[in-house]
């Protein structure tokens, strides 16, 4: 009985292994160099909650490449998701401690500390759930998009699978729901608006007037405007925006500038 019970133990054992460290080598990550990915894991999911709740929504989505995406959105995708994402290899050690030590206060797995390529690899393989176990495997996609994509190719799957809204991903697709315009032609405070959302895409809609949306685009455009990202004659009248928010934040609704990435790891 105590062999069989030993051996139960070992083949449980074996198969966590395998699932938490070999399972992440088996997708295809060396064709995503040529080959735009279908339906994305995150979808697939979006479509599985959408049956139990009797939802009849459907997938829109609309590739585009890298260039055909507005300089404005990129730079402010960047700016509010991952601002190291040029600099790091993949995984934003000082945003991870940080994560860490909210979660550590707060008593929850709240923040991620998530790059781009994190993001990209949960959202491309893996669920959303923020178990140990799915992070180890998130960790290790991570590793192998870095080490088998450009960063530019990266960027450009992120922006064409990330979700916008209810059904909505990929930058085209929000910039058409929500702008009823291509994503080229997105003026620097709508990219803004939109960067804005993708923390929480579900509870956030960029062209509404909530507290939370209004500020972060402030502060991302305030941002791009102090790099010199907006050109002058597309910069927008001071009577048109809210004055940026720079006091230190109190909640999670007044971020500040140094803040603006790591309070957008609280998503998923």
């Amino acid at each position: 009985m105590f062999r069989l019970i030993k051996s139960v133990i070992l083949l449980l054992f074996i198969f966590l292994f395998l699932y938490v460290f070999v399972y992440p080598f088996t997708f295809d990550v060396e064709s995503l160099k040529k080959k735009n990915p279908e339906l994305t894991a995150m979808m697939k999911y979006r479509m599985k909650q959408w049956q139990k709740e009797g939802k009849t929504l459907k997938i829109k989505k609309y590739w585009v490449s890298l260039n055909s995406i507005s300089p404005y959105l990129v730079k402010a995708v960047l700016i509010g998701e991952d601002d190291k994402f040029f600099r790091h290899s993949g995984f934003d050690i000082e945003g991870i401690k940080k994560a860490i030590e909210r979660d550590i206060k707060e008593k929850k797995l709240k923040y991620g500390g998530s790059t781009i390529t994190q993001q990209l690899a949960k959202n491309l393989y893996l669920s959303p759930s923020k178990n140990p176990i799915r992070k180890i495997q998130e960790a290790i996609i991570t590793w192998r998009l870095e080490r088998t994509l450009s960063k530019k190719r990266i960027l450009e799957i992120y922006l064409n699978v990330a979700e916008w809204g209810e059904g909505i991903f990929g930058a085209e697709a929000a910039s058409r729901h929500h702008f009823n315009k291509s994503s080229i032609a997105l003026t620097p405070m709508e990219a803004a608006r939109l960067a804005a959302a993708l923390p929480n895409p579900i509870k956030y809609n960029p062209v509404h007037n909530s507290r939370f949306i209004e500020r972060r685009a402030n502060l991302i455009y305030f941002i791009m405007q102090k790099r010199g990202i907006i050109k002058e004659e597309f910069t927008e009248p001071e009577s048109d925006r809210e004055p940026p928010v720079l006091e230190e934040k109190k909640d999670s609704e007044n971020p500040t500038p140094n803040e603006v990435s790591d309070q957008s790891q609280q998503k998923y």
